[in-house]
């Protein structure tokens, strides 16, 4: 019951106005009490009023308690809410019907008040404590987040302390990405990668640790002042797979936890491009995990605005351009699609992650 936040709300649903009655004489003292004559009603009452418990005639003309119960449960109104069938001659057949869509009860009429009563009680004491044990494990999942969030964090700027980015770096990044992974999760071309917002914080949380595999490149190399040499940068371009290596035996150790594997997968394909002339698997097009493709954009927009020992930042309009110049190319045409929906709220946003 949400005793926290007054008396809990029933809706009566019965074509009988005399068992509406006799019903709220009995229940009226206790709760507010609401009233639909038929499942059509009844339906829009649930939707409008989120009761905490139905009372719900099964025998009613043009749509039947049963099939009332399958609606609602197809809208997704009653996933919490329990359902208690009223019936006249209840039997083991049409139980079993009830149950199996999801009621938890049935009373049969005529109605004992004491009966009813510490029926609805006992229902209403389950769904209080069931709300309360979900909103512990939400919290308790929120906070596991955060912490897996700061030190997946932490991870990637151990990787970036050993290079001329800054910390700041990973925290833009990070932020385009998940700006960008918002976006996309409406697009046809993504649902499968980005079902659910779950996974907006698997790709946010996953894109600290691109450039995590830097920790193994030589300091001389990670630190030199200028542009690299072709050997040097054949060094250099053995980060991903580094990277990669080391999440991929953390993937086995967890069981194939997704956040590690897009994390995985981010760190290895982020510098393949869209046709095929990156590295270090020359994978092209959708080939690319959609993570990767998401970073890859995320990373050149933040390099091109940014300060580096061998250049100046561009100007936010040029990078923009240059990410533009890069459709169909270097980047996936839908993420940057959904980079220039977005561009201009990136000014503002890098305010606040100045480099020191």
């Amino acid at each position: 019951m949400n005793m926290e936040l007054g008396r809990a709300k029933i809706l009566v649903v019965d074509d009988t106005k005399t068992n509406i009655e006799v019903l709220e004489g009995i229940l009226s003292n206790d709760y507010d009490m609401y009233v639909a004559l038929n499942g059509k009603k009844a339906i829009m009452l649930t939707e409008k009023v989120k009761p905490d418990l139905i009372l719900l005639d099964v025998m009613m003309p043009e749509m039947d308690g049963y099939e009332t119960l399958k609606q609602m449960r197809i809208q997704g109104l009653v996933d919490n809410t329990p359902v208690i069938f009223l019936t006249a001659k209840a039997d083991s057949k049409s139980e079993q019907t009830g149950l199996d869509l999801g009621a938890v009860d049935y009373i049969t009429k005529p109605f004992n008040p004491d009966l009813v009563r510490l029926r609805i009680k006992n229902q209403l004491e389950f769904k209080h404590q069931r709300d309360h044990l979900k909103d512990i494990v939400n919290e308790q999942t929120k906070t596991l987040r955060r912490t897996v969030n700061v030190l997946l964090t932490s991870l990637g700027a151990l990787a970036e302390h050993r290079d001329t980015d800054t910390g700041e770096h990973i925290k833009r990044t990070q932020v385009l990405v998940e700006m960008l992974a918002n976006k996309l999760r409406v697009h046809p071309n993504f649902a499968e990668a980005i079902p659910s917002q779950d996974y907006v914080d698997f790709y946010a949380s996953a894109a600290p640790l691109h450039d995590i595999g830097k920790v193994g490149i030589p300091d001389e190399i990670l630190h030199k002042p200028g542009r690299l040499d072709d050997n040097e940068r054949a060094v250099m371009s053995e980060h991903p797979q580094i990277g990669f290596d080391v999440l991929t035996r953390a993937t086995r150790e967890l069981g194939g936890n997704p956040l590690i594997k897009i994390a995985a997968d981010i760190t290895l394909f982020h510098h393949e491009r869209w046709d095929g002339l990156g590295y270090p698997t020359k994978k092209k097009g959708a080939e690319i995990p959609v993570g990767a493709r998401l970073m890859a954009v995320a990373d050149v927009y933040d390099a091109l605005v940014s300060r580096r020992p061998y250049k100046e930042p561009f100007p936010h309009d040029v990078a923009v351009n240059e990410i533009k110049k890069g459709s169909g190319t270097q980047f996936d045409p839908d993420v940057v699609e959904a980079f220039l929906e977005i561009e201009s709220e990136l000014p503002s946003i890098y305010d606040k992650f100045k480099d020191a």
